[in-house]
């Protein structure tokens, strides 16, 4: 069987694992989004449900079908992604790990419990912008990042930072980088003409919602209550989701913050794979003679965990840096110069550290939604693990370079 094989049996592999450990239909919570429009004047995260109508009738049907494409094209672009990344430096198993763990991580994990979230449109989007940021379609990548934010105010912590530092590497590359690069005129132009429009919406988005977002509450709980798949407690939930301001929320939540940061379960549980994922990207791309590439790419890394300060469901949120990893991977490999070189070994300390991560993600079973547990005992996760590393023993003798 041909190294190529191997290696998209691998990931394909991991890739389904991951999802039929906690794969379900679409929740009320999600599907209350969908629901959702500018039937009673601008709302915000109103833009999806609103084009969702244009299309098709809004039943639970129709969201779970919607919801399923969605998925799948998310699945389907990484995966495609992180194959072709692969091919380029087969023999780099810096690489492979990376891509292992993702596949494997908890984002995977999570994005399949939560099918129907608007999360996964972000990041379908945020794949978009940065594809036209590749190809110096700055201001129409700032008009699908405006889409972004009306989508879901997420967007702001999610998708902006990687798109701006996908700007500063295309613009600047990733050899001899230093931060004054991001000053220069040339970049300062494509960072705020990419930036203006996203941010004017957010701001507004924010600004209405202190003025305005409490007085839409019984308007949008009542409505939600006569959806007959929408039970009483998710039309409440949602209802103060699209009408409590953003200072209430961090008011409400800021306290947990350094707790939830730095001594939760999710801490070492999430923690410990980033920061292999982190270091894999480190050695792959020799960031150790780019530092401050590397240093910038850590502060994008960190920005989604701020949303601790204003959300509860910590789990989720740790989930994200995943994604951002592996956005930020795309975004270097793209303008790092192939050199052919003798396949670099893994240390002993590099082994232990994958051989945790990769316990972590794959025997550890997450804390879900809605009080759902993972599928598969332990004995279970042990046995189907087992072809991962007959996999990697096949794929430890390096192809022949041409």
């Amino acid at each position: 069987m041909s190294r190529k094989v191997l290696l998209i049996l691998l990931y394909l592999y991991a890739l389904i694992f991951s999802v039929l450990k906690a794969v379900r239909f679409p929740n009320d919570w999600s599907e209350a989004h969908w629901m959702l429009d500018y039937r009673f004047g601008f709302i915000k995260r109103g833009l999806a449900g609103e084009m969702f109508g244009w299309i098709f009738e809004k039943n639970e049907f129709t969201i779970l079908i919607l919801s399923g494409v969605i998925l799948f094209l998310l699945y389907a672009l990484i995966f495609t992604i992180a194959v072709k990344e692969t091919f380029k430096r087969e023999n780099s198993f810096y690489r492979i790990l990376f891509f292992l763990i993702f596949f494997l991580s908890q984002y995977i994990v999570f994005s399949a419990h939560l099918i129907g979230y608007l999360d996964h449109v972000i990041f379908l989007l945020t794949i978009l912008v940065i594809y036209l940021i590749k190809q110096k379609k700055i201001l129409l990548s700032s008009v699908v990042a405006v889409i972004c934010i009306l989508v879901h105010e997420i967007s702001f912590f999610l998708m902006l930072p990687v798109s701006c530092f996908a700007i500063v590497v295309t613009e600047s590359g990733i050899e001899k980088f230093s931060f004054k690069n991001i000053f220069s005129a040339d970049i300062l132009k494509k960072l705020m003409v990419f930036l203006i429009l996203p941010f004017c919406t957010a701001i507004a988005v924010s600004l209405y919602q202190e003025l305005n977002g409490e007085n839409y509450f019984s308007i949008i709980f009542n409505y939600l209550r006569q959806i007959p798949f929408i039970t009483e407690k998710a039309a409440d939930s949602v209802g103060s989701a699209y009408t409590k301001s953003f200072t209430y929320y961090f008011k409400e939540e800021k306290g947990n913050f350094i707790q939830r940061l730095f001594f939760s379960k999710a801490t070492i549980l999430y923690g410990v794979p980033i920061l292999f994922s982190l270091w894999m990207i480190f050695k792959e791309f020799k960031l150790k003679q780019n530092i401050q590439l590397f240093l910038v790419l850590v502060m994008v890394l960190c920005i989604p965990l701020l949303l601790h300060a204003i959300a509860y469901d910590t789990y989720r949120i740790w989930s994200f840096p995943f994604m951002i990893l592996f956005l930020g991977f795309w975004i270097l490999s793209s303008k790092f110069t192939l050199i052919k070189e003798k396949t670099r070994k893994l240390s002993i300390l590099e082994i232990i550290f994958f051989s945790i991560s990769l316990g972590l993600v794959s025997l550890i079973p997450n804390v879900l939604m809605d009080n759902e547990e993972e599928r598969f005992s332990l004995i279970i996760r042990l046995i189907i693990i087992v072809p991962i590393f007959l996999i990697l023993y096949f794929l430890k003798k390096p192809q022949p370079n041409n």
